[in-house]
């Protein structure tokens, strides 16, 4: 109900401040991506309930109407192109307080006589020599684990594409094209990363390469280290 309520009303306020540009009947999606932060929103009747969904409404029974009194205001300024002031506090900052209920890791080291980041198994190239648009390119690389830094606001992947002599960043592991996937190996000891690309249509045809961005720690108490590792070069036509 809480959810057909606010559809509503962001519908409301778009066919009346839209001019047309949203026809009659513009449908209306809520993708819930805030994970557990907002937690349950209950209608006022609901709420007064105090049923499952109700008492896990963490902001208190005006919850929707808060929401609904936002959304109006950003759908207004969608369909007007209007901007909306910055203001109001910010809310606490709590990363640094967070409890982390999974063990850390212990440590990680790479075979014998190899550094992280370095080739477990490179790019192999087609037949023709060049990949093609849909086609995936495969590299792996000997890395530690993750968790080390989840290099938030940062990446584990990067596909760079060569420009003139520099190589510079064209895809990510934001780009849905880019696959990261880190294994701890058969017996634990040694792990890598392999990194996946599906060419994506608006690939321009150029050379590019695959690089791996890990951080890692030998012990449990060590500082963490960083490392990066690319691949062999390879053709996009």
């Amino acid at each position: 109900m809480a959810g057909r309520r606010l559809r509503e009303a962001v519908k409301e306020t778009l066919i009346l401040n839209g001019g047309g540009e949203f026809g009659e009947d513009p449908q209306v999606v809520i993708a819930g991506l805030t994970n557990a932060y907002s937690r349950y929103v209950a209608t006022f009747e609901e709420y007064t309930q105090q049923r499952y969904a109700a008492a896990s409404t963490l902001y208190g029974p005006h919850t929707l109407s808060a929401y609904i009194q936002e959304f109006k205001k950003l759908s207004k300024a969608l369909a007007t192109g209007e901007s909306i002031p910055l203001g109001g506090p910010s809310p606490p900052d709590l990363y640094d307080v967070q409890i982390g209920l999974l063990p850390s890791p212990l440590g990680d080291s790479p075979p014998l006589g190899l550094n992280f980041g370095d080739m477990k198994e490179d790019i192999t190239l087609p037949e023709s020599r060049a990949f093609k648009i849909g086609e995936r390119v495969n590299a792996a690389f000997w890395s530690a684990n993750p968790r080390y830094d989840l290099s938030t606001e940062g990446t584990f992947a990067v596909v760079e594409r060569l420009e003139g002599e520099r190589w510079i960043p064209a895809y990510d592991d934001d780009d849905f094209c880019l696959y990261f996937r880190w294994d701890s190996g058969f017996d634990g000891l040694y792990g890598s990363a392999t990194i996946e690309w599906e060419v994506p249509q608006e690939a321009k045809p150029r050379i590019y390469r695959l690089r791996h961005y890990g951080s890692y720690k030998t012990t449990l108490f060590s500082p963490v280290g960083y490392f990066t590792g690319a691949s062999g070069a390879f053709k996009v036509s």
